[in-house]
């Protein structure tokens, strides 16, 4: 399919909308052999509600963005290299369906799809560009991946102590490291993560001591280990910056239009 696409001039034209509608102030997506697999709309679970996300699949990265107007005005733009995402099923519970973890060594969150057959297409297309990807590299799949964070309202007490009830004045914070909801007296540490950032991440008590020891496994930050309540310290920085970023966004949002994921098979047409 990539190879039929990547010449073509609607591939470019398509290409050329993406990088239209973001504005000139991102970073380009029009390079030499790129090639557009699909498009849509996305659930993203976010720290404090979940929101709709446009996304675009590429052959080699995925890049998604908030719905200014539908179709024609995206921003905050955000890209993820496809060798470094690798995705988890998520089972169905309530309202929360047709759901799966987009894993990467930067960033990593949940998304929702309007139907199965939606999630079944997202997840066969995003995984067949990986394997693609990773078999004409040569490069081993990406293990040293960030967790997805829980969101605040499935923590109403501190997922380290079990003890500390979050309220106003006692804020939520989240280990970089494992993604769980932690106090602040629980996670009075940073620690340098540099497939995240350049500077030490705020952590838990639990994983700064299994970090510092050499003990820690990527798994945890998948699936994090119930830990116990280190002694605490005091609390070295409330940098607000450490939150997630979506979260500090302007929560005016237009309304989105649900449609139907396009991916697009080398029909020229389209």
């Amino acid at each position: 399919m990539v190879d039929r696409l990547v010449n073509s001039e609607a591939n470019q034209r398509r290409i050329a909308h993406v990088d239209q509608c973001f504005g000139g102030s991102k970073q380009t997506l029009a390079v030499p052999g790129r090639v557009l697999v699909g498009e849509g709309v996305l659930t993203k679970m976010c720290r404090k509600r979940p929101k709709s996300r446009q996304f675009f699949l590429f052959h080699d990265i995925l890049v998604y963005g908030n719905i200014v107007i539908n179709k024609k005005k995206y921003n905050k733009q955000h890209i993820l290299p496809l060798e470094d995402v690798r995705l988890k099923s998520i089972e169905d519970e309530g309202n929360q369906r047709n759901g799966w973890q987009i894993i990467s060594t930067n960033k990593s969150f949940s998304v929702y799809a309007a139907t199965a057959t939606e999630k079944s297409e997202w997840m066969a297309h995003i995984n067949k560009c990986i394997s693609d990807l990773i078999v004409k590299s040569g490069k081993k799949p990406a293990t040293d991946l960030c967790p997805v964070w829980v969101p605040d309202q499935d923590a109403s007490t501190c997922m380290n102590c079990d003890k500390s009830k979050f309220t106003t004045l006692n804020r939520r914070h989240h280990c970089r490291k494992c993604g769980r909801v932690v106090c602040g007296n629980c996670s009075t540490k940073k620690f340098l993560l540099p497939t995240q950032s350049s500077r030490p991440l705020r952590v838990c008590d639990t994983c700064h001591d299994q970090l510092s020891t050499g003990k820690a496994s990527q798994m945890d930050a998948v699936n994090p280990p119930a830990g116990s309540k280190a002694a605490s310290e005091p609390i070295i920085d409330h940098d607000s910056s450490e939150d997630d970023d979506e979260d500090m966004e302007d929560e005016q949002e237009n309304n989105t239009e649900i449609r139907q994921p396009t991916f697009y098979e080398g029909n020229d047409g389209q």
